[in-house]
């Protein structure tokens, strides 16, 4: 299929109608305005529904009905309108029903601005609602994997019964670009498990109540599992320049492709630095942090906030490696130009080791080189080995 230049949100939309979504329940919001707006021009030509609710809070619970019936269903929003959704958002991970939600994200709190930002990383990340439970989370850093992203998400909803987010900023969500939507049209039956008005699934049941204190904790591990399978076997970022990096730059989103212009240039300067950037928040790349470690001196958190991701950065490394952070906020961006000199102050702050050869060489034991596992049940480190100064 030829490539079509659009913004990012209208990319989710076309492709979600083909990754065979057919409901769209939602309520306008800057900057996620237009995703509304296509499904409603798109969604009836496909055969679908759209319908703008009197809420983000009743767009959540018509997606909980939808989804029930086993159709593939999403809705669309920002900043306050997730913080709208987190009850209902709650509900259908406890009864375990896929959607996808896209949240353009704005800043905060409150009301804050309707410019671009990525202060909605604890809430989606972390699960905003009530009770032990993940959800998925994708972070597209163009047009192009709005579209990639969105079929994925379809597809990760399904195969874990789990609502799945796409988490971009709006400028992700805003900025035009060429799209190629390389997947052919699917339209998935009903699953087993869906009730949809017929007497054949009169016995099944769509619940998140359990009353008795066994079956509500057997139903957590339950969920719990599943989580611990997403993280084995979903787990997705984007390496760029990290063979040999002695630095590396965390970001996500938009900030992502910053890192990676900065990274090139720094390279021509003769730093070795390399960037991560996490494709998935939710399971988030924490082995792939903890192999860049063996290399790595130094860590770099990038975002535009005030500081969240860093906190699962340093998770990640458990204290083996030191964590920088810069961020911008406000609907700022970090300029290349700021990233890139804070690199060189970093490179001057903590320099490449000097080996020294032969017996009796100082060693720095406060960088080892096998990064701890944190966690109850993990593998006993090798016998640590140590960079030379």
């Amino acid at each position: 299929m030829r490539k079509q230049l659009m913004k990012g949100n209208e990319a989710i939309v076309k492709s979600a109608i083909l990754a065979g979504c057919r409901a769209f329940y939602g309520y306008p919001i800057t900057p996620a305005s237009e995703i509304a707006e296509a499904a409603a021009a798109d969604m009836p030509r496909a055969g679908g529904v759209f319908l703008q609710a009197e809420s983000e809070v009743a767009a959540i619970n018509m997606l909980y009905g939808a989804a029930s019936a086993g159709v593939r269903a999403m809705t669309a929003s920002s900043g306050p309108g997730i913080s709208l959704m987190q009850e209902g958002v709650s509900y259908m991970a406890g009864a375990e029903l896929p959607c996808v939600i896209a949240d353009i994200t704005r800043g905060g709190p409150g009301l804050g601005t309707i410019s671009a930002e990525q202060s909605d990383y604890f809430q989606v990340v972390k699960g905003g609602g009530h009770g032990s439970y993940r959800v998925i989370v994708l972070a597209p850093d163009s047009a192009q994997e709005m579209a990639d992203l969105t079929a994925l998400a379809f597809e990760l909803a399904d195969r874990y019964r789990t609502p799945v987010y796409l988490l971009a900023d709006g400028f992700v969500g805003q900025m035009m670009e060429p799209v190629e939507f390389a997947q052919t049209a699917i339209l998935p039956p009903a699953p087993d498990w869906a009730v949809t008005g017929v007497k054949e699934t009169r016995g099944n049941l769509i619940t998140s109540l359990f009353l008795e204190a066994d079956a509500m904790e057997a139903h957590l591990h339950h969920l719990e599992a599943k989580y611990r399978q997403a993280e084995r076997e979903e787990t997705r970022c984007e390496e760029f320049l990290c063979e040999d990096a002695e630095m590396v730059l965390v970001g996500y989103g938009i900030v992502g492709r910053i890192l990676k212009a900065v990274a090139a240039e720094a390279r021509r300067d003769g730093l070795k630095v390399g960037v991560l950037r996490p494709i998935t928040l939710f399971p988030f790349p924490t082995r792939e942090i903890q192999r860049l470690a063996q290399t790595a001196r130094l860590f770099i958190d990038v975002e535009m906030s005030m500081g969240q991701m860093i906190e699962d950065v340093r998770l990640a490394l458990n204290g083996a490696r030191p964590v920088e952070f810069y961020g911008r906020v406000g609907g700022n961006v970090p300029s290349h130009a700021e990233v890139l000199e804070l690199v060189r102050r970093m490179a001057e702050r903590y320099p490449s080791p000097v080996p020294q050869a032969g017996p009796g060489a100082p060693t720095d034991r406060s960088m080892p080189s096998q990064v701890p596992e944190a966690g109850p049940g993990a593998p006993a480190p090798e016998e640590e080995q140590v960079a030379h100064v």
